[in-house]
């Protein structure tokens, strides 16, 4: 057995409770945190974007609805929806992730969380969410969307919306999937009304409130999986 190897055999085991402390730490901050949308999108734009601009309002509608923002934590798209929040008083969460590059925590988290793996800060993505909103991004953001489709599709979370903002950006991509994934069988019929398309702040905002109208709050902090 090489060095590396036995390094592996011996550290593996003690990573499976820093795994733990990110679900206990995070599990017991959003258990207190209410009603939330999830909002992805580019680290990458800046300030002066209009995708940002509209961000900043979406944060600010979706505060006085009292429902909390969750984002990712970082600069671009994410800050927006973070700052709208902010400004408009209401909870702005931010679960920042250690990365080598570009992600660094934006001012504008009144709740930030910090997490080192991946996948359990995308489990408190999915588990605390009453709804997405997806502004336009890089892979981090089609990971993301692609991933919580895959969770609604199969049945292993309740439906929710899935909000796909900003016509030029994502009208191509749902194009292609129609013409080449639905056509081909490789999704189901009905897979693609899953997600919907709008322009504005306004558009997202009423999506998300008629839903909650129409199943209700939460009836606990966080949801199960299936």
């Amino acid at each position: 057995m090489t060095n590396n190897e036995n390094g592996f055999i011996k550290e593996d085991p003690w990573r499976v409770f820093r795994i733990m402390a990110e679900f206990v730490d995070s599990f017991e901050t959003m258990s207190h945190v209410g009603p939330a949308v999830t909002v992805f999108g580019s680290a990458r734009l800046p300030a002066k974007d209009p995708y940002y601009k509209a961000c900043v309002e979406l944060g600010k509608l979706l505060a006085k609805e009292r429902l909390a923002v969750i984002t990712g934590g970082g600069p671009g798209i994410m800050e927006a929806a973070n700052r709208g929040a902010a400004v408009a008083k209401g909870k702005s969460v931010g679960l920042n992730i250690e990365l080598p590059f570009e992600q660094k925590g934006n001012r504008f988290t009144n709740i930030p969380i910090n997490f080192h793996y991946f996948f359990s800060r995308k489990v408190c993505f999915v588990k605390y969410s009453a709804a997405f909103v997806f502004m336009p991004g890089g892979f981090g953001t089609l990971d993301e969307c692609f991933e919580v489709l895959t969770l609604v599709q199969t049945e292993r979370i309740s439906r929710v919306p899935l909000i796909l903002f900003g016509s030029d950006y994502w009208k191509g991509l749902l194009k292609w999937m129609k013409a080449v994934l639905e056509e081909r069988s490789l999704i189901g019929p009905n897979d693609l009304d899953l997600v919907v398309l709008v322009d504005t702040p306004k558009e997202a905002l009423e999506i998300i409130t008629d839903h909650l109208r129409q199943v209700g709050p939460p009836k606990t902090a966080g949801r199960g999986f299936a």
